[in-house]
Formats: structure tokens, sequence, C-alpha cells
């Protein structure tokens, strides 16, 4: 058995009080970024940060896998940690404020399987969660310049919701 590891990062074009509190607030903004590679989201416990449970089903490579995770913040508005609670997976949000913009990296991790089936897992997931991820942060981009764009680090009476087309439509626009 050995570690598995798969990532991506991007230059976001929004400040990094603004990326983090996409990624923290599971119950108002997290989810509307997702890629459709990610269904039955679920906030299950709190909703913003440390604490926070959410489940969830990834379909990557044509297999369907339900995750429980639990939410921590190692470092405040610059790491943030989702454990799932039936394996060793974790992945890693981690920020790097550049002025307006931010540099955000995914990086998840888990125990590979052992075997013939280990292999594959080994050469195929990493980058078949990497074009996931790449999706995703196409997507947070587009969220978060909209949120920022909206004075969005505080949120406001709109409650996260974006401003003129929906962020299903922002993400595919941002991942073309």
């Amino acid at each position: 058995m050995s570690t598995v590891t798969a990532a991506a990062a991007r230059t976001l074009g929004a400040p990094a009080d603004v990326v983090f509190r996409c990624l923290s607030d599971h119950r108002e903004h997290h989810h509307r970024f997702l890629p459709p590679a990610f269904s039955n989201y679920r906030v299950e416990e709190g909703g913003t940060g440390e604490g926070t449970v959410v489940s969830f089903t990834v379909t990557a490579g044509g297999r369907s896998r339900p995750y429980r995770m639990r939410v921590s913040v190692p470092t405040p508005g610059r790491v943030l940690e989702e454990r799932d609670e039936a394996s060793s997976l974790v992945t890693t949000f981690t920020l790097a404020p550049e002025g307006d913009r931010t540099q955000v990296r995914i990086q998840t991790t888990w125990n590979g399987a052992g075997g013939v089936g280990g292999f594959f897992e080994r050469m195929f997931a990493p980058s078949a969660l990497k074009r996931i991820y790449d999706d995703e942060l196409a997507r947070l981009d587009a969220y978060a310049k909209d949120l920022a764009a909206r004075g969005g680090a505080r949120g406001g009476s709109r409650g996260g919701a974006m401003s003129g087309r929906t962020a299903r439509e922002a993400g595919a626009e941002a991942a073309r």
C-alpha cells in the first residue's frame, strides 16, 4: 500500500479573504462552484469552517464513491482540510495571497490499494482528480470574482447568490 496524491493549482482573480470564505462556508458558497462530478451534496453538521461535516458523491473514471468529510482549519484564512470519516482520504485547500489575487492549491492524498488494482489506481486516479480539480478551480475563480465584485468578504443580503447568472453558468463559462 502506498500514498496516492492528486493535485491542481490556479491563481484566482479574487482576494484571499473572499476565496477562503467561498471554501469554508459550505452552507452558502462551497457547493455553488462544485463541478458535475460532485453530487448529493449535503451539510450534515455546522456549515462554516471548523467542525463542519458534509457528505457528497464523487464520480470519476466511471466509478462513484460517497464521502463524509469533516472540516478542519489548521491555518485560518490560509488552509482548510476535509477528512473522510471512512477512509484515509484528506483534501487540503491551501491559499497564498498575491495582492488582490490568490494562488489556490487543492491536494488530495489517501492510502492506495495494493496489487494490480493499486497499480491502476496510482496510474489513473491522480489525473482523473486533477481534471475535476482544474474544473473546480475555474468555477471557484468565476464565483469568487463575482462575489468580490459585490463586496463579497462580508456577504450581504443576497445570501451568496450569483448576480445575473447561476454559479453553474459562471463555472461553465470559466472552464471553457
